[in-house]
């Protein structure tokens, strides 16, 4: 495959499923501008090493990685900033029991650790396998499970016991 064969075929998955990419980037920093920048940036990445993917087949897990890092990256370059989302109004509205379930569950994901709350939003919201959330993540599909089950037990004593994903 030709490096402008690779290109279109990235380029075309990108815009088909700008979607998801942004909603993965938003799922660890809670701000509409903040997601967009770390979908561009993860975009700029992806194109500047399409050299280093070797396998096609591997394109989602490939660029679901980089975003996943280019999250966590600005997470820890903007720790002490806090920017509120419009959303924010929201939490002062009246709101029904299940929106308040949901509200507690999105809480206890946020402080969760990087490694637990990548695998969680990659397996729940994201609908990935053990094998490609290993492949994102770097890990072994062993390490993903060992993980994906502390996160869930952490995320049961936060949230209470009643909670299932």
């Amino acid at each position: 495959m030709t490096k402008n064969e690779k290109f279109e075929l990235v380029e075309r998955f990108i815009v088909e499923n700008r979607e998801a990419h942004y909603r993965l980037s938003y799922s660890y920093v809670k701000n509409k501008e903040n997601a967009l920048d770390i979908v561009q940036e993860s975009i700029l990445k992806a194109l500047r090493s399409i050299d280093r993917l070797d396998d096609i087949s591997y394109l989602k897990t490939w660029f679901y990685r980089i975003i996943v890092n280019t999250a966590i990256d600005f997470i820890r370059k903007h720790q002490r900033m806090t920017v509120m989302d419009d959303d924010i109004l929201d939490i002062h509205l009246p709101q029904l029991e299940d929106e308040m379930t949901d509200m507690d569950l999105q809480n206890a994901i946020n402080q969760l650790p990087p490694k637990y709350k990548s695998i969680i939003i990659l397996r729940f919201f994201e609908d990935l396998k053990i094998d490609e959330i290993a492949e994102v993540t770097g890990d072994n599909a062993n390490t993903v499970k060992t993980r994906l089950y502390a996160a869930l037990k952490k995320l049961r004593i936060e949230v209470g016991e009643e909670f299932r994903l």
